[in-house]
């Protein structure tokens, strides 16, 4: 994957990103996924729903970064998520990875989730997804197109997706903003997530 395809505004990338590859290697071996849902998040001032509304923090820095950056948060108390830095880095923008298919490693995924009985559930949700993949705020920051990165975003060998075939729809969870069109999935994939409404959930 080029790195002007990511500097786009995020509503563009969101929809480069299906089914391109993630991939972690680490010593105890690799995870790849096939991306199959993601959402859409703008920056500075035009998204009430993204962490980079109000401007930088300490917490959003990474936002900032080049497109291309891994963006890697902890929501809850208890989960991280995985998030694909777009566009110029005055924007802030990011696309959140929701969904994915394990295409390499089900056995180490699955030892990292050993409750899931199908192998589609594995990554299925933003939190499942970085789990599975083994991601935490170790992660965040690094360069997803540097070659030699321990974490890799490719289409190499990934299989295009007609446009027929991708679904679009509103966030999932978000309290602001509810209804901009700004997750897509693909269609009938069974490691997309089920959609749910907000609540008021603080801006992620």
């Amino acid at each position: 994957m080029r790195r002007s395809e990511l500097d786009q505004p995020a509503q563009v990338v969101a929809q480069t990103l299906l089914g391109a590859l993630l991939t972690h290697s680490v010593a105890d071996g690799v995870v790849s996924v096939r991306i199959t849902e993601v959402e859409a998040y703008g920056g500075v001032g035009a998204d009430p729903a993204s962490h980079a509304h109000r401007g930088r923090t300490p917490g959003n820095e990474v936002m900032f970064a080049m497109p291309g950056t891994l963006y890697v948060y902890f929501v809850y108390g208890m989960h991280w998520c995985a998030n694909v830095v777009c566009g110029p880095g005055s924007d802030a923008s990011a696309v959140l990875l929701r969904g994915a298919a394990v295409v390499e490693g089900v056995g180490l995924s699955r030892r990292r989730r050993p409750t899931v009985r199908r192998d589609s559930d594995l990554a299925k949700g933003p939190a499942n997804l970085a789990a599975a993949l083994g991601l935490s705020g170790s992660a965040n920051g690094l360069d997803l197109l540097r070659r030699g990165s321990p974490v890799r975003l490719s289409k190499a060998g990934s299989r295009p997706v007609e446009t027929k075939r991708v679904g679009v729809g509103p966030r999932v969870g978000v309290g602001r903003a509810t209804d901009r069109p700004w997750r897509w999935w693909i269609i009938d994939d069974p490691t997309v997530s089920r959609y749910r409404a907000g609540r008021g959930r603080t801006p992620r």
